[in-house]
């Protein structure tokens, strides 16, 4: 009798990598990990809750703020990629400059409605926006995608001109243009990592499959999906 699948459940940034990975793993190894998405807020919830599943990906702090509440099995967290903010626009339209600060500062004010996401990356952004002065003139201007949306879905369908959110999340919907990523200088990199939840039964089997996805094995997989391995 074969064993029952894993379970895995992650936030939407890194859907579309561990895809590809688990199912290079399966391929592998012969063992099966079935992979779940969500707002990374739900995700954190959900598994708060007591959901069984049997592997976690989050940032790396909500990742922490788990273990450290007793929900993840201590010493079990793997750092598997590091994931940086896009700019993008619906597809055939012309790209603004955002080739410095200042650029992008002129891109946030010229655009009609702008998104970005309500996790790590759009909490930095409206951090930044604070920071320049404008998100008190800004909110009647954001959209905000409900949990589990893309940003690139409002970009698509013409709800929003201009959008900010991991790179792994716009590369590959259509009706989308990536501008490119922000500039060094106010660019944001978040750590993504792996824990292997107290509710699961086959703990030795999830932390194999954590260390196949932080081995330098799975970089070239990181890679064109515009991420960075952690090990790097």
């Amino acid at each position: 009798m074969s064993e029952p699948d894993l379970m895995l459940i992650s936030s939407m940034a890194t859907r579309e990598v561990l895809a590809e990975l688990l199912s290079s793993y399966q391929r592998q190894t012969g063992v099966s990990v079935r992979a779940e998405a969500a707002g990374g807020v739900d995700v954190a919830k959900r598994v708060q809750a007591g959901e069984r599943v049997d592997i976690v990906v989050l940032a790396s702090n909500a990742i922490d703020t788990l273990m450290n509440g007793g929900q993840l099995l201590s010493g079990s967290r793997r750092d598997l990629v590091r994931s940086g903010i896009a700019v993008a626009v619906p597809a055939g339209t012309p790209p603004p400059d955002i080739s410095n600060e200042a650029a992008v500062q002129q891109a946030v004010r010229g655009a009609k409605r702008l998104s970005y996401s309500t996790g790590p990356s759009g909490v930095y952004l409206e951090n930044m926006f604070e920071r320049w002065g404008m998100l008190a003139e800004l909110r009647s201007r954001i959209v905000v995608p409900p949990p589990g949306v893309a940003v690139g879905t409002l970009l698509a369908d013409g709800r929003v001109d201009l959008g900010f959110q991991q790179l792994s999340e716009l590369l590959t919907l259509p009706g989308v243009d990536v501008v490119g990523p922000l500039p060094a200088e106010i660019q944001s990199i978040t750590l993504f990592s792996g824990g292997v939840s107290v509710t699961c039964a086959r703990p030795d089997a999830a932390r194999a499959v954590l260390e196949f996805m932080a081995s330098p094995a799975a970089a070239a997989v990181k890679e064109r999906h515009g991420m960075q391995s952690a090990l790097e």
